[in-house]
């Protein structure tokens, strides 16, 4: 399919973002140079470009499912929605005035890096919550950059001793020659200014940031950074007040090396922003290696920094073992591999980028991991009545941080259920409770399956996945998978209220039921196994309780699907990654293993286990 070529038609009539520079080499030179690469920071901070390139900072604006999902916004509002969801995903780009709806392949290089170094390190002025309207300063790396201390002694030692450049018109490496202090860095408040995401309407899509502010961590003096930049993620190790608190809670290490140089061990913050998302591109692409993209426009020099084009990686088929010794020792000599690929030492090459991209995702998998079970605890599960009618038994569900719900951020695409099977001993399934349609979705009112009728609601379903309701025309409220009225409003354009939300505590056309789970709550799940299902059981009967997590449901995958995909994905290539995020081989999804504390014993290529129990519900009838 063409990247969303009708889309494009209609945005570039209502949009009032401009086009792409002119591709004269003064003009790039001069884009360069107003908004720096990450890759130009990589060179001194490996260890931070490393975290940073697997990150969700990193997959912002790579992803093609929010590219999809923002085109579907503008598409239902007929682009009134303008730069509101995309000036978080990157705000380079918005700075650089492109266009907000386009391939990610022809955006600027720093744009496309989504939340890159420069969207924190070149923010010379306090904001607050802004959805992420936020003006970088611009120039070359030789600009000054702002961190939380502004401390420039180590700094100058390592220019003074490592010979760095600090004018951009000398020739040689090239460094900020100035380090500014930024009050805001190290508090709550700077993680704000992205993520609490509050609609023209009134309408509050995230509210990470004042969940935080009204929890319990923050009443200890906790802030983000302590609990997402610590040594593990989703987890303050040591108490606030603790005289050894940063030492215990950070790692500690140089920020910088140059060649044989290291500047002195300081507190490090982990920038791998561990999140529930993962990537659904092919690992050449993500994460963002330095060797790996080259622009379009550096596609024959040989001199330029990156191996391949985004479309060139695009035509390297890494599945098919190119690159690897199995796969080159049987080749025919006649196969025919595209022009960019034709080299067997350059196949090698690639395979080396791809197979270290790999390392680094099941790394983050790992990280995913652990920050899933520091958020979601599965509780008791308890028998409250036998009879003749059946069967009824609860299972209680804990919110593990004291900082904000989970889910939080984008609660509405973000899928956590229960899995709950109940068998006799002769392992006969009586009953089963968030099992996945043909489609991997739950049988919920989003599944496709279900609104055909071709598949039961499950009525007991455990979901805390927050829902979009939106108000009809005559009245009532409908389910939808997406955050705008496209079903049945005839208002199509996205428009501040006129009524204060405040009388309401919402806006008019549109809210959200939020499921979620409060800092430290608890949900209970309720179950009832009937007597008709119990009919000619064994006994013992137990109850197989799984607690699973997903990145988004795949029906909002059909959702957007009809903008496109980048990358030149199809809808099938993205939701077959999504499933295989949350099903492993034998059609299994869980989040936790107790009966072993090994990750690797619990681990599924491409999803995270988080919780599994069984327990015995009946010993006799």
């Amino acid at each position: 399919m063409k990247f969303a070529s009708s889309l494009l038609v209609l945005l570039t009539f209502l949009s009032n973002a401009s086009f792409a520079v002119e591709d004269t080499s003064h003009a790039d030179l001069f884009e360069k140079d107003r908004f720096p690469s990450a890759t130009a920071c990589g060179e001194c901070h490996p260890k931070h470009y490393k975290e940073w390139s697997v990150s969700q900072h990193a997959y912002a604006q790579m992803s093609p499912v929010f590219n999809a999902f923002h085109g579907t916004i503008l598409k239902f509002s007929r682009s009134t929605n303008g730069d509101f969801c995309i000036r978080c995903h990157t705000p380079v780009g918005m700075n650089l005035e492109e266009d907000i709806f386009m391939s990610n392949i022809d955006r600027h290089p720093t744009s496309r890096e989504g939340v890159t170094c420069i969207a924190c390190h070149r923010l010379s002025q306090p904001y607050g919550k802004l959805s992420g309207r936020l003006a970088i300063a611009e120039g070359p790396v030789t600009e000054p950059i702002f961190g939380p201390s502004g401390e420039p002694a180590e700094l100058e030692r390592a220019i003074s001793k490592a010979g760095l450049v600090v004018d951009n018109e000398k020739a040689g490496r090239k460094i900020h020659g100035e380090v500014a202090r930024s009050d805001q860095m190290s508090t709550s408040g700077f993680c704000g200014t992205c993520h609490d995401v509050n609609l023209v309407n009134g309408f509050r899509l995230e509210e990470a940031f004042s969940e935080f502010k009204n929890s319990p961590a923050n009443a200890e003096g906790i802030t983000c950074q302590d609990c997402h930049m610590g040594k593990e993620p989703g987890k303050v190790l040591a108490a606030k007040d603790d005289p050894d608190f940063y030492h215990k809670n950070y790692d500690f290490g140089p920020a910088a090396k140059v060649g044989s140089l290291k500047t002195e061990p300081r507190k490090l913050t982990n920038h791998m922003f561990v999140g529930p998302d993962y990537s659904v591109l092919p690992p050449s692409l993500f994460p963002l290696d330095l060797r790996a993209i080259k622009e379009e426009k550096d596609k024959d020099d040989v001199r330029a920094r990156g191996m391949a084009t985004i479309r060139e990686w695009l035509q390297f088929d890494w599945k098919a073992g190119w690159g690897s010794d199995e796969f080159e020792d049987e080749v025919d000599y006649d196969f025919e591999f595209p022009e960019r690929w034709e080299s067997v030492d350059d196949r090698y090459d690639a395979r080396e980028i791809i197979q270290d991209n790999l390392v680094l995702l099941k790394e983050i998998e790992q990280e995913r991991l652990k920050l899933l079970r520091n958020g979601y605890l599965l509780g008791d599960i308890s028998v409250d009545n036998v009879s003749r009618k059946g069967i009824e038994f609860v299972v209680d569900v804990k919110n593990g941080t004291n900082g904000h719900n989970v889910p939080t951020g984008f609660d509405a695409e973000r899928l956590v259920w229960l899995y709950v099977k109940v068998v006799d001993a002769d392992g006969k399934v009586l009953k089963e409770s968030g099992d996945l349609d043909p489609n991997g979705d739950v049988r919920d009112l989003h599944s496709a399956y279900v609104h055909n009728r071709e598949m039961p609601l499950d009525k007991e379903l455990f979901s805390l996945q927050s829902k979009f309701l939106v108000r009809n025309i005559v009245g009532g409220e409908r389910e939808q998978v997406l955050a705008i009225n496209y079903s049945v409003s005839p208002l199509v354009f996205l428009r501040p209220s006129r009524n204060p939300t405040i009388l309401q505590g919402r806006p008019n056309g549109a809210r959200k039921h939020k499921l979620g789970i409060e800092p430290l709550g608890v949900r209970t799940a309720k179950y009832k196994v009937s007597s008709e299902q119990l009919a000619g059981a064994t006994y013992p009967i137990k109850a197989i309780v799984e607690l699973k997590a997903a990145m988004v449901p795949v029906n909002l995958i059909d959702a957007i699907k009809d903008v496109g995909f980048d990358y030149e994905l199809s809808p099938r290539d993205i939701a077959e990654v999504l499933v295989h995020g949350h099903i492993d081989e034998e059609g299994e999804v869980v989040i936790w293993n107790e009966d072993s504390d090994d990750p690797a014993d619990n681990q599924v290529a491409g999803h995270q286990i988080v919780w599994q129990r069984e327990v015995e519900l009946v010993q006799a009838p």
